[in-house]
């Protein structure tokens, strides 16, 4: 791709993150991933290469080995003129958010990772012109902590995420709790996953975006700014559910363009993209769990309406949901049993400092750090190789239950499905569809003691305030456990 020879004004704000800022081009389907840093703290540009490069290998040799090679989509670095950055981020700048400009943009060395725009269709082959709608859910973490090292039983009981809403809003984060659940999103039960994509739709918070051709269209662009009118959402919607009938209108038009949406991001939540062979599998039971969270607004009504059981379906072993939930799940001895394996590793380097390069904690994250991911054993030997094998698995855990999803969909006709490509069919329409993956960086080594506070933080808080108040039927209401299995999977 020759982006020097592309006006700057070709470019377009995307997007950000705590490291890192991106731009999309206006008619090609690539971005552009600048990192950040806090003023007067700039790398130097070989600084910056390495970073980048080990952003691209954590992708390639690890991240593609538990999500498969369809999924993630790891791009490459480039070097562009000093001159077109700087016009570019001139140009950017009064679109960021103020919340995210206390980081700038690099300027100075002129790297940055060329990347596929996931709002579109992967791989990009359709004609440009054809509309995209896309579905970005940052689905969070899917299973109860099955650790013997979990200290407060509430943790065996309601998820992560349900206890850290309460808390987000005291803090001012969100005026309201979210009905959304993980756990029913990732049951497999399209019951329950219609109940959590609703349970978004209502409250998206950070966890759910819809693009149109690449613009926001629904969805926040920082922690308070929220669209959620569901009318405005079915009118950029209904072109592409119902293309040929223009009686359809008023409230019942828009709830059934917001179920037909809700069935659409279903079916392709649920579809495999990407095969596995049987003889690739390693399975390894690791506790007795459940599948279900009893602060989960989906339990709570089937308590109102006199129910008592959950069907719990699964997930199809080849759709992403599960890849997810797998990678998710190499966090096994919770935060708190993972911290003193994190302090015997902090030892050890300040007796030996040299060492950190070994250890590879900073990187080369290639097929040798990927090797020694795949030892399960929760037998405790008191060295240090076994605390940090706990500690990079740990921080690959993070990485999936921080990641998006991206389902990007576009409207074909029954004599254009001879490409190959998957289709999802609805009660008018029918859509060819890819899923991708990203948001997929390592999360930091140093991060450990932040997540080991903010548990706390969350568990103390749920405990004072809300645990205090609920109804005590609620956690009488589910005796019997479920099997939960770790999976990994070698692509």
């Amino acid at each position: 791709m020759e982006v020097e020879k592309m006006d700057e004004n070709e470019w377009k704000y995307h997007g950000e993150g705590n490291q890192s800022l991106v731009v999309s081009h206006c008619q090609r389907c690539v971005v552009l991933r600048f990192l950040k840093s806090p003023p007067n703290q700039n790398k130097t540009p070989e600084e910056i290469l390495h970073h980048l490069q080990n952003i691209v290998d954590f992708g390639k040799h690890v991240m593609k080995q538990f999500f498969g090679e369809n999924y993630v989509h790891h791009g490459e670095i480039i070097q562009l003129p000093l001159d077109f950055v700087r016009q570019l981020c001139l140009k950017i700048q009064p679109e960021r958010p103020e919340c995210r400009c206390d980081k700038d943009m690099d300027t100075r060395s002129g790297y940055a990772m060329c990347l596929p725009n996931l709002t579109r269709l992967q791989p990009f082959r359709f004609a440009e012109h054809r509309p995209i709608l896309c579905i970005e859910i940052k689905p969070k973490c899917g299973f109860i902590p099955f650790s013997s090292h979990v200290s407060q039983e509430i943790k065996h009981k309601v998820c992560r995420y349900c206890m850290h809403q309460h808390l987000k809003v005291a803090n001012g984060k969100w005026k309201r709790p979210s009905k959304y659940c993980p756990l029913d999103l990732f049951s497999g039960n399209k019951q329950r996953m219609h109940f959590a994509l609703k349970s978004l739709l209502q409250e998206a918070q950070n966890n759910l975006k819809i693009f149109k051709n690449g613009e926001l269209i629904y969805g926040c662009k920082d922690d308070q700014d929220c669209v959620s009118d569901w009318n405005e959402l079915a009118r950029h919607l209904k072109p592409f559910f119902f293309p040929s009938n223009g009686l359809l209108s008023g409230p019942h038009c828009t709830r059934t363009i917001v179920k037909e949406l809700i069935h659409v991001i279903t079916m392709a939540l649920l579809s495999s993209t990407d095969s596995c062979r049987a003889g690739d599998m390693k399975t390894v039971p690791v506790s007795q769990g459940r599948s279900y969270c009893e602060a989960s607004a989906f339990n709570k009504e089937l308590v109102r309406n006199g129910k008592h059981k959950l069907e719990s379906s699964g997930l199809p072993r080849g759709c992403l949901l599960y890849k997810t939930l797998q990678a998710q799940m190499l966090d096994m001895l919770d935060i708190e049993g993972l911290y003193p394996l994190y302090n015997r590793v902090e030892q050890y380097l300040e007796e030996f400092p040299e060492e950190r390069s070994t250890l590879q904690i900073d990187g080369p994250y290639n097929e040798v750090f990927y090797e020694k991911l795949l030892d399960l054993s929760l037998e405790d030997d008191g060295t240090v190789a076994f605390a940090l094998t706990k500690v990079q698995q740990y921080r690959i855990a993070m990485t999936a239950k921080d990641c998006s999803i991206m389902i990007a969909l576009s409207p074909c006709l029954q004599d254009e499905c001879s490409e190959q490509r998957p289709v999802v069919l609805t009660s008018k329409s029918r859509f060819t569809f890819s899923v991708s993956v990203l948001d997929l960086d390592l999360k930091p080594y140093e991060s450990i003691p932040h997540q080991y506070k903010l548990d706390g933080e969350i568990v103390n808080y749920y405990l004072k305030n809300v645990q205090a108040k609920e109804d005590p039927v609620m956690s009488n209401l589910f005796k019997e456990n479920e099997d939960c299995t770790l999976v990994l999977h070698k692509v």
